[in-house]
């Protein structure tokens, strides 16, 4: 039976837009064009919103750039207020922001007020390092000079954001730029804009001045939006979250102009469970870690590697959990998981089950499409027997498959788990403390979760290495994205006081 998805409204109907907003107004784009925006559980139409060009793109940043010098004068403090306005707002918002995330996005609307109040914390925790982006006072190996540094904003940032969360990837992105004293134009994902849209008006309600923040909207035109960000000059910053593959090509056009990047890129990160492990908190660890938001996350767990002498216990005790699952509408009662966000990822996950399948694994939970549903729900899945010629072995799925690959010793783990291109975050259980120290030490990934399957913290930076991208969100790192550093040298400070 197809999911009810009987939309609750809005306590504040203003919080949805269909239009950019731009220099502190809300626009359409110049040609007039608009994309849809459907439903994924239902298909049905959301509403519309811009197809900006490289000619709206190029207004935006001409805004951002206008309203750059005044704010670049604001003090710390003063941003820390503008912020924590916005934040309250957002908790405030918070059930409003969530029933967009849900319509739009299709996870469960339980997953989407968690999301609300983390996107939330991005502009409290930068509100409250605003004020402290000092620069440092250095000892001169010169006599008479004196050294000092001063924390700038880059300038003008461009920020690309992906919907599998579409609230907390762009306050991670805008909080700390913001918080710098930089100005933004942030592209929404044409999956998911109304989000973000949302967030726009709240911005106008916090006082934040005119064109420091800019949302922009494009789906046909994604590319050519990205390329205008990248090539322009005057963008001196670019943040982008989303496929190694888009990053890459990014960062090619990002060249010319030389500016400051920092990419969140692909993941396919290793759950590793020792034999020392707690069994029951390994199992509850790796079902909130693949199957969070349907695991459409860049951080989910997508190999799940046991060791033997668990491995049997462990599969039967992670298999019947995932039997509990209940599989739906994102707002209808009970529902777990949600829909996944386009036909794209259906046949991705598809294929990487058929492939697993095909090459000798065993599919003991799910394993196929739920048309009855609707064209975007898979059943949450577990497939045992994995082997490392098997897709999912070195391609991330970024849907609700958990493979459990069988291994013996820790050397031949760790070697399994770095030999991919990626490493954003690794997992992995145990109670012996040596042991949790070498590991994490050899773990080629730029975030560890030890007994822990969710890493995710505005206080923690959050980054991977290799293909993963580099440059660090959230934490006090985190801001320094979005700063240059200055250095002062004095000469001549080295003489005696006058009338010695």
């Amino acid at each position: 039976m197809a999911p009810n998805q009987n939309i609750p409204p809005l306590n504040d109907k203003s919080l949805f837009k269909q239009e950019c907003y731009v220099n502190g107004e809300w626009i359409k784009a110049k040609s007039g064009k608009t994309f849809e925006v459907k439903d994924p559980g239902s298909g049905k139409l959301i509403g519309t919103c811009p197809e900006f060009s490289k000619e709206d793109t190029d207004e935006a940043i001409k805004v951002a750039a206008a309203a750059f010098p005044s704010f670049r004068k604001t003090t710390g403090r003063e941003r820390a207020r503008m912020l924590r306005k916005w934040y309250q707002l957002m908790m405030d918002n918070a059930e409003d922001i969530a029933k967009l995330i849900t319509w739009e996005n299709g996870k469960p609307f339980a997953d989407a007020k968690g999301e609300a109040s983390y996107a939330a914390s991005f502009f409290e925790w930068f509100s409250e390092e605003a004020p402290r982006t000092d620069g440092d006072t250095i000892l001169a190996t010169v006599p008479g000079n004196r050294i000092f540094t001063i924390k700038e904003p880059v300038g003008v940032c461009g920020l690309i954001t992906p919907w599998n969360f579409p609230a907390a990837m762009i306050t991670r992105k805008v909080g700390p730029a913001l918080a710098a004293g930089c100005t933004v134009v942030a592209k929404s994902p044409g999956e998911t804009p109304f989000t973000s849209l949302a967030l726009a008006v709240l911005a106008h309600r916090a006082g934040i001045p005119k064109g420091v923040v800019n949302f922009i909207t494009a789906l046909e035109n994604t590319a050519e939006v990205g390329s205008a960000i990248t090539a322009s000059p005057t963008v001196r910053k670019v943040s982008f979250t989303g496929s190694t593959g888009v990053g890459k090509l990014l960062m090619k056009q990002s060249a010319d102009t030389l500016k400051k990047l920092s990419f969140e890129l692909g993941g396919n990160a290793p759950f590793i469970v020792f034999d020392d492990a707690d069994l029951d908190v390994a199992v509850n660890g790796a079902i909130a870690c693949k199957f969070r938001s349907s695991g459409q996350t860049c951080v989910c767990a997508n190999r799940i590697y046991v060791q033997k002498g668990i491995y049997d216990k462990f599969a039967a005790a992670f298999a019947e959990k995932v039997k509990g699952f209940k599989v739906g509408g994102g707002y209808d009662e009970g529902v777990t998981h949600g829909p996944l966000i386009h036909d794209r990822a259906i046949s991705k996950v598809d294929a990487h089950v058929r492939d697993a399948e095909k090459k000798g694994g065993k599919v003991v939970v799910g394993g196929q499409k739920m048309s009855e549903l609707g064209s975007n729900f898979f059943q949450p899945t577990v497939i045992t027997g994995m082997t490392m010629d098997m897709q999912l072995a070195s391609e991330e799925t970024f849907g609700p498959v958990a493979g459990l690959f069988p291994f013996e010793t820790e050397a031949e783990v760790v070697e399994m788990a770095n030999k991919v291109d990626v490493g954003l975050a690794g997992y992995f259980y145990s109670t012996n403390l040596q042991r949790a120290y070498r590991v994490a030490e050899a773990l080629e990934v730029g975030m560890v979760g030890i007994n822990t399957g969710l890493v995710s913290d505005p206080a923690a930076p959050f980054g991977g290495v290799k293909d993963s991208g580099f440059g660090r969100e959230g934490s006090k790192q985190g801001i320094s994205e979005y700063q240059i550093t200055k250095m002062v040298t004095m000469g001549g400070m080295g003489q005696p006081l006058q009338g010695s």
